[in-house]
């Protein structure tokens, strides 16, 4: 399938700038509502980090990712259990985990409604707590500016309300979309994350570890890449967008979406 090559490929140093953002961890055990030594699914697992920070706060992990270059990044933990294997096809037991998250992974998956029946197939009675995104929900931040290929191919991915209509047909639970307000300092480098530290961008490492940059024509990375540069150095860009640094959080489109059993 062609995530294993995209992570093959751009996830080389992944575990580098995508380390886990406290925030979110505590938010996924917020809604999972679970006691400590229950079982979770990690689909889409990358290299780890937030099934090790599960397994950290008491939790048995199984992480699932087909692509061997994220799997080798990840730390060893004696809770965690590593599965390859894709969202579409689980290499679990039926009604073998208690929960199920995936953050930051559904757009990458091949068949969206494959993959909910499975993780649907694979948890007994608990919730199911996706980490997504819908950029139409979005303030359309300087980013976009430098980077407008970012906007346009983030339009490709599917609406709120019909992920949110397929985890429902596929599942028949009860599905809630909470928004993620993305905080200034996030250690989770994903696409908008540094939207209050514009040079982070200039960072290759940074962009590598961010699909839509690393998928993107790299030409057109390359242009934005020097004009930001540039209006950085000359202070331009603290001349247009300054107002900024008064902000702490910002609504970016992210959202959790809790499926949970209905009773």
């Amino acid at each position: 399938m062609q995530i294993m090559s995209i992570y093959n490929t751009i996830g080389q140093k992944y575990s580098k700038t995508r380390v886990p953002d406290i925030r979110i961890v505590n938010k996924l055990i917020d809604l999972l509502k679970l006691p400590k030594g229950s079982v979770i699914a990690d689909i889409g697992a990358g290299t780890g980090g937030y099934s090790l920070a599960l397994a950290n706060q008491g939790f048995f992990v199984y992480a699932v990712e087909p692509s061997v270059v994220m799997r080798k990044q990840a730390v060893v933990h004696q809770h965690v259990e590593w599965f390859t294997g894709y969202a579409e096809n689980l290499a679990l037991p039926d009604n073998s985990v208690d929960g199920v998250v995936s953050i930051l992974a559904i757009h990458h998956f091949s068949h969206l409604e494959k993959a909910f029946q499975e993780m649907h197939r694979v948890i007994r009675d608990g919730t199911i707590v996706l980490l997504t995104f819908d950029i139409r929900l979005a303030q359309k931040i300087w980013l976009y500016d430098y980077f407008p290929f970012l906007w346009e191919d983030a339009l490709q991915f599917l609406p709120l309300n019909e992920q949110i209509d397929l985890i429902q047909s596929q599942t028949k639970r009860r599905v809630e979309a909470i928004p993620f307000l993305l905080s200034h300092d996030l250690s989770d480098l994903f696409a908008a994350a540094a939207w209050r530290r514009p040079e982070l961008y200039l960072q290759p490492e940074v962009r590598a570890g961010i699909s839509s940059f690393a998928l993107a024509n790299q030409n057109l990375v390359e242009q934005g890449v020097n004009v930001l540069a540039a209006d950085l150095s000359r202070g331009e860009w603290n001349k247009k967008y300054d107002e900024i640094y008064k902000v702490k959080e910002v609504d970016i489109g992210y959202r959790f979406i809790c499926a949970t059993p209905d009773q």
